[in-house]
């Protein structure tokens, strides 16, 4: 992926990670357009940013995802990064089941089929271009699953999978395809508390890594910060040393 002269398009650009990204690659000189469905943050973003813009979208709704599509490739026919990193994450109690599968459905939704939709969508463009790149940020417990977050985690490894496939069809064309997997980062993901959480890995630090590896090895497709490895590498150690490190995992991020 080249580093700047790009147009970019960052779904959940109003917040956290997608924020993060916008803002270091807008800094390159990159035109980015964010989206996401809360046009008061996107506003918040744009206005911090100038030059930068914003487009509105529910990504949850099949043909809300498809003319926003349309209506990206319309205003932006220069469009050649999508960078797919809306996502929601809840917890679930799998031992005391309410019956009540929306918080499944919408994480199933939102994590996985709204961004095969919204490549699918945009591949014809992006194709057209000289040179294009389609990011999947996806996560480490796509490797390692954090058991009070089942289906999040689930989607995660289905998108995973699903961005090797897509890597391996689009060989021989002028799209390149990345996978974003991050630690557990400062964020608002799962609510205020992640966001000082000093477990977590800030924000400002899991960017500045990202960019680094984007800069200086851009033969990478998987942007890798060191943070994350262990969970990456984790079933490459076989499985006894897995089922301990994923007890000893889950038990640690259960405390409080």
């Amino acid at each position: 992926m080249k580093m700047t002269g790009n147009t970019i398009l960052i779904t959940g650009g109003g917040s956290g990670i997608g924020r993060g990204l916008a803002e270091a690659l807008h800094a390159l000189g990159n035109h980015v357009v964010i989206a996401g469905r809360r046009k008061d943050l996107l506003d918040g973003v744009t206005a911090a940013n100038p030059g930068m813009e914003s487009l509105t979208v529910d990504l949850t709704d099949s043909e809300s995802t498809l003319a926003f599509a349309n209506e990206a490739a319309s205003r932006y026919p220069a469009l050649n990064v999508l960078i797919n990193n809306a996502g929601i994450m809840k917890a679930e109690n799998l031992r005391e089941p309410s019956g009540d599968l929306s918080d499944a459905e919408s994480m199933v939704v939102t994590n996985l089929l709204a961004p095969i939709r919204l490549t699918t969508a945009l591949l014809p463009l992006l194709k057209s271009q000289a040179e294009a790149t389609v990011m999947m940020v996806t996560s480490g417990l796509a490797f390692m699953p954090l058991a009070m977050t089942p289906t999040y985690c689930a989607t995660k490894a289905a998108i995973h999978s699903y961005t090797q496939s897509l890597r391996y069809q689009l060989k021989g064309t002028s799209v390149g395809v990345l996978e974003l997997p991050p630690p557990y980062v400062q964020t608002e993901l799962m609510g205020p508390h992640q966001a000082t959480d000093p477990r977590a890995m800030p924000l400002g630090e899991f960017i500045a890594e990202v960019m680094q590896i984007l800069t200086t090895q851009p033969e990478a497709v998987e942007i890798c910060v060191q943070r994350v490895l262990p969970l990456r590498l984790a079933e490459s150690k076989g499985p006894a040393a897995y089922a301990q490190m994923f007890e000893g995992f889950n038990a640690s991020m259960h405390a409080d």
